[in-house]
């Protein structure tokens, strides 16, 4: 986004809070969210020409590939000859900026899908080297970090590397130079977003830097865990291989399931070698029906990653106002659609995600409460009124009950709607003033 930070006197009448009558919030509630909206007016703006930028790639792709009723078919069994299947992995791949995209509904999360992408090119023997600190939680079993013989990679004798963030969250490019030459690693993997972290999370241009510093050092595969990241911005990284989960910004709230895998076309295959078997790779795979689900979804997500963003930035505004800690803060530039809020103590935290769970459209009624997940080493909450279960692209919030007890907010399918969940939250959070 361009540097819409800058201006003064910003609109007082654009973007004005229209409570209705449906929801009997209170008077300094109202007072704080109309203010806030006036604040963001000039953010509304700049977040509304970058959805058009990205619509119309997107638009483009699809005349360029000659989409058609065709491509929806429903295919079976082995799947071959799945012309909706084939045509959605060169769209996505178009609309990305790579040579080939994997993009399939049967991977099970994000997870699911860095798991494969990682088997895929990865060799006993092969060094991952993490240049943005521990990965997010969920990876780590996958790396061997947490747990054994569940046939990690360090089950299969890939070594692990990690180089920590500096003190202000950024890559320490000196550290990673180093790093390279040192242990010359196959893998150069990269994180994009904050995870549960409050570092900032990594733009295009950070990891593109990253990415030249590799390769005038070394020819290691540079991949980057692209979740909540797509459409935030003008292009995606510029790096050999990308991922992510099709149920967050890239599905558009439409996809039911599903990620998707990018970047040169070998290295594509090999991932496709992993996620069916060798030899047959991309080449099977019944789309079940979904394909028309995943098309639309595309289509939607650059208008529904920036009704997300809308509904971060408000957010930060809001909270900010509140005097909780936020980042990244409503000014600030954007390299993903997740907003942390740092609320200091774990009954706020509960608060915070039951108020934005009653103004969810499905499962309102319900009290999210902390509990053990699988994967993480903490007791988590979340809040998820979600059409699709887990769908971070609709309107969420999670949190491991640790300390410094922060939120972490996403999605929204539109903003006007997500406005009033971030509203219920911070209802809750009043009564603690």
């Amino acid at each position: 986004m361009a540097e819409y930070f800058q201006f003064d006197n910003p609109c007082k009448t654009c973007y004005t809070i229209c409570m209705s009558n449906f929801f009997n919030f209170s008077p300094a509630l109202r007072e704080l969210a109309a203010q806030a909206m006036a604040e963001i007016s000039p953010a509304f703006a700049e977040i509304d020409a970058l959805t058009e930028h990205n619509q119309h790639k997107v638009l483009a792709a699809f005349m360029r590939h000659r989409v058609s009723e065709t491509h929806f078919a429903e295919t079976t069994g082995y799947g071959y000859g799945d012309r909706g299947r084939e045509v959605l992995d060169e769209v996505f791949a178009d609309v990305l900026g790579c040579e080939a995209a994997l993009v399939r509904h049967s991977f099970a999360s994000g997870t699911h899908t860095l798991a494969v992408a990682l088997f895929g090119l990865l060799r006993p023997g092969d060094c991952m080297l993490s240049v943005t600190g521990r990965p997010y939680d969920t990876i780590l079993p996958v790396i061997g970090l947490n747990g054994s013989g569940m046939g990690s990679l360090a089950d299969f004798g890939v070594r692990y590397e990690e180089i920590a963030l500096t003190a202000d969250g950024t890559p320490d490019m000196l550290a990673i130079a180093q790093a390279i030459a040192t242990h010359q690693p196959k893998m150069i993997y990269i994180q994009r977003s904050r995870g549960y972290t409050l570092r900032p999370s990594l733009r295009v241009e950070e990891i593109n830097e990253i990415a030249r510093l590799a390769k005038s050092q070394s020819n290691a595969i540079v991949f980057v865990d692209n979740c909540y990241g797509e459409f935030v911005q003008r292009s995606e990284p510029d790096v050999d291989i990308i991922a992510g989960s099709l149920i967050k910004n890239p599905g558009g709230g439409l996809a039911k399931s599903g990620g998707y895998i990018a970047g040169r076309a070998e290295l594509v295959e090999l991932c496709a070698y992993r996620a069916t078997a060798p030899g047959l790779g991309s080449e099977l795979g019944a789309s079940l029906g979904q394909n028309r689900d995943l098309f639309m979804g595309l289509f939607h997500a650059p208008h529904v990653v920036g009704e997300s963003l809308k509904t971060a930035v408000f957010a930060a505004a809001l909270f900010a106002r509140m005097g909780y800690a936020v980042s990244p803060t409503w000014h600030e530039l954007r390299a993903d659609i997740i907003q942390s809020v740092t609320l200091g103590q774990p009954e706020k935290l509960i608060a915070l995600c039951q108020g934005l769970q009653a103004g969810a459209p499905v499962d309102a009624h319900v009290q999210p409460q902390p509990w053990d997940m699988p994967g993480y080493d903490s007791q988590v909450i979340m809040a998820a009124g979600a059409f699709t279960m887990g769908a971070s692209i609709e309107l969420s919030a999670d949190a491991p009950l640790r300390e410094p007890y922060a939120a972490w907010l996403q999605g929204g399918l539109n903003f006007h709607s997500a406005k009033i969940g971030i509203l219920m939250a911070a209802e809750r959070l009043l009564q603690y003033v």
